[in-house]
């Protein structure tokens, strides 16, 4: 079997050394702390207000905040920015958000502590044009190369640092023609660039690869960090999920993103990207990041020396369908009611679950899969065909439950399988031992728990034994949390259990908390962990960015409009976002968009191509209804 490069150690937690870059008074990379930083929603010309909410993001905890300046009248005022924040006792760096514009670059550098700029569009455009030789190819890189020397030299003379910040939504034209609109053509992107400010000497320099598909965004940074240590380049990482969207979406899908290359030991510094105030992203990043803290003397991982599984793209590991659980099959949800004393038909109608008379039952779209029950005893009436998983000392006497045993083969009959069997591992050699010796049984599904405090790692290790040893049992994790504060939950979970699901390792999931006591709660956040991964789709998924001062409309109640209109359409994307600067090409992971295009205006998209331009913004809603239904993709909410 082959075995894959990688840019960590996957048995042992270490954060990757990069180099420290200097941003004004707070440097990042090297041996400082992963650094938290937010970007601002007004318009910075607004002077105040910019001030205003600078100060908010500061005060919640950020070390850097950074500004849009479309102009170089923008750029001209952030002096007037940076002396107010100075004025009023805060010296921490600003950042200048730079897009198609390297004039605006340039006269942001005098003034500020780090420019940001966008290879996609930095001299290059996304124009739709062919690249058909290489000297066509060259001939852009050239353009590109006179005009990023410009900037370094600037940005030489001022101590001024650059993040060359890729979106996998405005990648050029040159890029895509020769690579593809992928995860190489990202990697690709940024070394053009790494390698023109090597020639200049110019180190200063922070990398991001960001998109709203949490499995792009991870396996871009991974490619680009194995492709930078070919090159000898150790450059600081910022990392984030661009357009998240906003409540428990929002902070999922950025945990399970920027958790998964934590976990790797890969980040210097986090930008959660929410659809809501500025202030309230860094709190979240907070806590993600905490989820990593002191792992660094983790108990010894049983692990391979290899990674053996394609870190840099996506493959379902090949598995036996296991009572719908496995193979091809979605990944399930397992609701734990484990805790309860008893449970009774509240219990159950409160999961979500269509009872009927059926042999088999009908979960609606956000009721689990199963339930689990332990040792609690069941009140509910059976006979409606609902299931359980229960221990074997129960299950004789209930004829419609599945069996968990957590130390002991033993298989029952029922009617999903000819036999089933769920056994409770751990990542340990006797483990193995024992499942090699049951290869070939085909009934067999694994609990996967762990007690390392490093559990992504360890968890991992044991997926890397199940491939090397060609043991293709489904595997759930199951994850036990104790947290009161039920935000911390969700980030925790998703952090500990979508890295395997964005590398397509495992079949499903069981949490519990047993500090909350609504167990829908639990099974909802699971669910969001399966979709913000991209694993199992069961409800509309929104591309929504968070809003800076490019963006046109008022963008979180226009966001929540939109919800309470297409939130019952499962399984459609539907983009919203504030401008064009990645709009088109986010969407192109999107079913349809709505996409601010001036003052009061929209442009509405079905995939990648505009479908209406510069409507009235007051129609947009009804309009981007009628498009869905035009294109037969409009459902009537139940």
């Amino acid at each position: 079997m082959e075995n894959y490069k990688y840019c960590v150690d996957i048995n042992q937690y270490k954060r990757f050394k990069t180099r420290e870059v200097k941003i004004g008074n707070i440097p990042v990379g090297g041996n400082n702390p992963i650094r938290l930083q937010s970007m601002t929603t007004t318009n910075t010309l607004d002077t105040q207000a910019s001030v205003e909410q600078c100060i908010r993001i500061f005060d919640a905890g950020a070390d850097y905040v950074r500004l849009t300046a479309q102009s170089t009248r923008h750029a001209d005022n952030l002096a007037n920015i940076k002396k107010d924040l100075v004025e009023k006792g805060y010296s921490n760096p600003i950042i200048a958000d730079i897009h198609f514009n390297p004039k605006v670059a340039e006269v942001a550098a005098d003034l500020v502590e780090k420019v940001r700029v966008n290879p996609g569009n930095f001299v290059d455009r996304k124009n739709g044009k062919e690249i058909e030789t290489e000297e066509e190819y060259q001939e852009g890189l050239n353009k590109i190369e006179e005009q990023f020397t410009r900037l370094i030299d600037i940005c030489k003379k001022n101590s001024t640092a650059i993040r060359i910040g890729c979106n996998h939504g405005s990648l050029s034209s040159r890029i895509v023609n020769k690579y593809g609109d992928t995860v190489e053509g990202m990697a690709q992107s940024v070394l053009e660039f790494l390698r023109i400010a090597r020639k200049n000497n110019f180190h200063e320099i922070v990398i991001s690869l960001k998109a709203s598909n949490t499995r792009v965004m991870v396996y871009a940074y991974r490619l680009l960090m194995n492709k930078m240590i070919a090159e000898e380049m150790n450059y600081p990482l910022h990392l984030g999920v661009t357009e998240a969207g906003d409540g428990e979406d929002g902070r999922i899908k950025s945990a399970i993103g920027i958790g998964t290359l934590l976990a790797d030991g890969i980040g210097d510094t986090v930008r959660v990207s929410l659809t809501e105030d500025p202030e309230f992203e860094i709190p979240v990043a907070k806590k993600i990041v905490s989820c990593f803290s002191n792992l660094d003397n983790h108990d010894t991982i049983y692990g391979t020396q290899n990674l053996i599984k394609h870190p840099y793209d996506y493959a379902k590991r090949e598995t036996f369908n296991t009572a719908k659980i496995g193979s091809e099959k979605s990944a399930v949800v397992i609701a734990d009611l484990s805790a309860n004393i008893s449970i009774v038909d509240a219990d159950i109608i409160n999961l979500g679950f269509k009872l009927n008379d059926k042999e088999d039952w009908d979960p609606s779209d956000n009721s689990p899969d199963y339930i689990f029950i332990g040792e609690a005893m069941v009140s509910t009436d059976t006979t409606h065909g609902l299931k359980f998983i229960a221990p074997a000392s129960e299950w004789e006497d209930k004829i419609n439950m599945y069996p968990l045993f957590p130390d002991i083969q033993n298989y029952i009959e029922h009617p999903l399988s000819s036999k089933m069997n769920f056994i409770s591992v751990k990542n340990e050699q006797t483990v193995f031992e024992n499942l090699l010796k049951i290869k070939n049984d085909d009934s067999v599904v694994l609990m996967l728990e762990s007690d390392n405090k490093n559990v992504v790692a360890d968890q991992r290790a044991f997926m890397q034994h199940l491939l090397k040893n060609n043991l293709k049992f489904p595997v759930v994790l199951r994850r036990n949390y104790q947290e009161p504060d039920f935000e911390q939950f969700q980030i925790k979970s998703a952090c500990d259990t979508g890295a395997l699901l964005i590398d397509g390792y495992i079949d499903g999931i069981m949490l519990n908390n047993s500090a909350e006591k609504n167990c829908m709660k639990i099974v909802n956040t699971s669910f969001g962990i399966l979709q913000a991964s991209r694993t199992r789709m069961t409800k509309t998924e929104y591309i929504s960015c968070p809003s800076c001062g490019r963006t046109l409309f008022e963008i979180q109640k226009v966001t929540e409009k939109i919800k309470k209109r297409t939130g019952h359409l499962k399984g459609l994307k539907i983009a919203v976002m504030g401008c064009i600067v990645n709009g088109p090409g986010e969407m192109a992971d999107a079913d349809y968009g709505y996409v601010g295009a001036g003052a009061g205006k929209v442009s509405l998209y079905k995939g990648k191509e505009v479908v209406k331009k510069n409507i009235a913004s007051e129609n947009a809603l009804d309009d981007l209804v009628q498009l869905i239904k035009n294109k037969g993709d409009w459902k009537e909410p139940v």
